[in-house]
């Protein structure tokens, strides 16, 4: 369930009754505001419900000088709510069809903050880099392991496939410098270890990230996945974030290994693996925003939220192309 609290004038209170009551939450109540508001009124809507609900209430507030919505997840209510409460038929018939449980609003604020570039995200890049780099080079599955766990790639990968189902530019270019910040610091980091300690070119974990296969390219795509599906239902993507780490922390860090120790034809290899991860990351995760029917509010922005979806999955799948090119010829090469 969800609590939702909507601050408003008072000469909305009519319209948000109607909007209230059209949408059948499991409970309200109205009452007078505080501070600057006029009018407050505290909704409970069962878990799935509650977009149609925000969507109306700015539609409605959003010319109005003093308004705020807030929305908040519920632990608990007591007493508790009748089954026909939290779900009648009609309603039931609803979740049925709904193709998301979190709110528009709840995804943009989770993958906005997960792609902050702080402090916080570059000590953790520069962690998660350096104990990859140990794990690879000394063929440590277990330390590889430990440096995807604390690897922060799931944020600004998430918030670039929302930005494109959204059409959100802004969201778009900060994702993106996230996302190419957090690799050079990562890189670079790697790079600069292999002038203190000799890099193992025999290591069995180095060796499998210039390794290009079918198989590596359906991880990449099922890692984007998992995480899009994870944030818009709702469940937990601390393990998903694991899933994404796997696909782009070591091959990321190995190929600044083989570039450090002059391996150049392998550390290519790793970068083209990487960039396959990337694309196809980024892509499934796309494809999964859209189709779990995450979109813009209004008509207007919808329709150029479709546009930006369609470019960005051309390019996408454009670069998947190019980059599966460049990584047969290198088997071949290789091979």
């Amino acid at each position: 369930m969800r609590f939702i609290k909507a601050n408003f004038p008072a000469d909305k209170s009519d319209a948000v009754i109607e909007i209230i009551n059209n949408c059948k939450p499991i409970d309200w109540s109205l009452d007078s505001g505080y501070g600057r508001y006029e009018k407050a009124v505290e909704i409970v809507v069962a878990k799935g419900h509650g977009q149609e609900l925000i969507d109306d209430l700015q539609a409605l507030l959003s010319a109005s000088a003093d308004w705020r919505v807030v929305v908040m997840p519920i632990e608990a209510t007591l007493p508790r709510p009748a089954e026909d409460e939290e779900e009648t038929q009609d309603e039931a018939a609803k979740k049925a069809k709904a193709k998301t449980v979190s709110l528009r609003e709840e995804l943009y604020q989770k993958v906005s903050n997960d792609c902050n570039l702080n402090w916080d995200f570059i000590i953790l890049t520069v962690l998660s880099s350096i104990v990859a780099a140990i794990g690879l080079n000394g063929d440590s599955v277990a330390i590889v392991i430990a440096a995807m766990v604390i690897a922060p790639l799931l944020g600004p990968i998430l918030a670039f496939a929302l930005a494109a189902a959204l059409g959100d530019l802004s969201l778009m270019k900060k994702a993106t410098k996230t996302a190419l910040v957090g690799l050079g610091i990562g890189f670079g980091f790697a790079y600069a270890l292999t002038f203190f300690m000799p890099v193992n070119l025999a290591s069995t974990e180095m060796v499998s990230r210039t390794v290009i296969g079918p198989e590596i390219v359906a991880l990449a795509l099922a890692s984007g996945a998992a995480a899009a599906l994870s944030l818009s239902t709702g469940i937990s993507s601390a393990l998903v974030g694991v899933m994404v780490a796997v696909a782009l922390l070591p091959p990321s860090v190995a190929s600044a290994l083989y570039l450090g120790a002059g391996k150049y034809e392998a550390a290519a290899g790793a970068a083209i693996l990487l960039g396959l991860n990337v694309v196809c990351a980024i892509l499934s995760a796309q494809l999964i925003f859209v189709y779990k029917g995450v979109r813009p509010r209004t008509w207007v922005t919808q329709k150029k939220a479709s546009k930006s979806v369609k470019i960005n999955a051309a390019v996408w799948v454009g670069l998947l192309v190019a980059l599966a090119v460049l990584a047969y010829e290198f088997n071949v090469q290789v091979g």
